[in-house]
């Protein structure tokens, strides 16, 4: 008699998927009406410091989420990033300066220095080996979908209601998101109580260099996501689409699509096979991007871009996984968020300087990260010919 497949999708699997679509869709509501916010406040010249700030301190913490996962524990990891957003929606309202604002998207990005690393591992953790680009891939889903309704609920809101009624929405949702984290139960068998000592971080701990390689190819293909995230709000609005959340809406709804079969393409095929195949799409859509001067060029950029993101994603997860020691797990996958982290900030940093809202400028920016993209696929190239001799 055959054995019945591992059953991923159980009532921890479900809860932790809906908690990481709520906490998803609590920050990324913000991100397309945060450049004409911050315009408002009079630091139009910053406007590449909103996801360069935020991605420091993501990155920063990376190191401190990946200790902290293999040693007190997944959920409280997870719960930790989910009050960092609850609290920033907050306190959005209250500071209205600059320098306020500043502050708290520095402080914001703990939050996704949190989360997403101990989730990763939480999946890691339930689902069987030869099913972890499935599982990642579902999960990326629902992570991708709070992707896509907060921009469109962020949009809405906004047009409809205020700004403060968009910050206070995002707190919400990151408290429904912890409340839902108190019903999972904890994965890792031997834990600690927390004290500062664990806080304290040697070499060692920053880096695995076992999944040096995924984090290469990371690091590459996020550049281009620091550059859509500071410049596509600017170039939506110059094409004359009123909602600057629609490029963010149907990338993320052509991943999610795609999501359905890319997680158990790359347990099927191999990792390195689809990861190349979506680094391909992922230069071609930021190219289209550069090109698009019409509502349907757009469009269909968004689309070929966000088909490439829902491949890469689960792969270059699970691929990370793949190298990874059973007993580093957290520290493997912060490591893998450091690339992204870093490429995600220093993309946004070097748009945001060099754009300075001349619009003409875009397309440049858009074809250097297609560019870069392809980078990490010669690297694969490389790598592989290396492996042969």
């Amino acid at each position: 008699m055959q054995k019945s497949p591992h059953p991923i999708y159980n009532l921890h699997f479900g809860l932790l998927c809906l908690s990481s679509l709520l906490f998803s869709a609590s920050f990324n509501m913000l991100i397309p009406e945060l450049p004409a916010y911050l315009s408002s406040l009079g630091g139009a010249e910053y406007k590449g410091l909103i996801i360069a700030l935020f991605t420091l301190t993501a990155g920063i913490s990376r190191p401190f989420s990946g200790k902290l996962t293999d040693t007190i524990g997944r959920v409280p990891v997870m719960a930790f990033g989910s009050v960092v957003c609850f609290v920033c929606g907050l306190l959005y309202p209250v500071l209205g300066s600059v320098a306020g604002f500043l502050f708290l998207r520095l402080l914001h990005g703990f939050s996704t220095g949190f989360k997403p690393t101990a989730t990763a591992a939480y999946v890691a953790d339930i689902a069987p080996t030869a099913r972890w680009g499935e599982a990642l891939g579902i999960h990326g889903l629902c992570f991708s979908t709070g992707m896509a309704i907060g921009p469109a609920i962020g949009g809405y809101i906004t047009l409809y209601f205020s700004l403060n009624v968009l910050f206070y929405t995002s707190s919400a949702f990151a408290l429904l998101s912890i409340l839902i984290l108190m019903n999972l139960k904890e994965t890792i068998k031997v834990k600690q109580k927390f004290s500062f000592a664990l806080l304290k971080i040697s070499r060692k701990d920053i880096i695995a260099p076992e999944v040096l390689p995924a984090a290469i190819v990371t690091f590459t293909s996020y550049v281009s996501s620091g550059v859509i995230l500071t410049l596509i709000p600017d170039r939506t609005h110059a094409i004359g689409i009123e909602n600057k959340g629609t490029f963010f809406m149907i990338f993320t709804l052509a991943s999610l699509v795609i999501r359905f079969v890319a997680g158990k393409a790359s347990d099927r095929y191999g990792r390195t096979r689809v990861i190349k195949l979506g680094l391909v799409l992922l230069a071609a859509g930021i190219a289209l991007t550069g090109l698009a001067e019409t509502l349907t060029g757009l469009l269909v950029s968004a689309i070929v871009y966000g088909v490439a993101a829902g491949i890469l994603s689960p792969a270059l997860n699970a691929w990370t996984i793949d190298l990874s020691r059973p007993d580093h797990r957290g520290k493997a996958v912060a490591t893998m968020y450091i690339a992204l982290e870093a490429g995600i900030g220093l993309g946004a940093l070097f748009s945001g300087w060099y754009y300075q809202d001349v619009i003409a400028r875009i397309p440049l920016l858009l074809y250097i990260s297609a560019g870069i993209v392809l980078t990490g696929m010669l690297y694969m190239v490389w790598r592989e010919k290396q492996a042969v001799v």
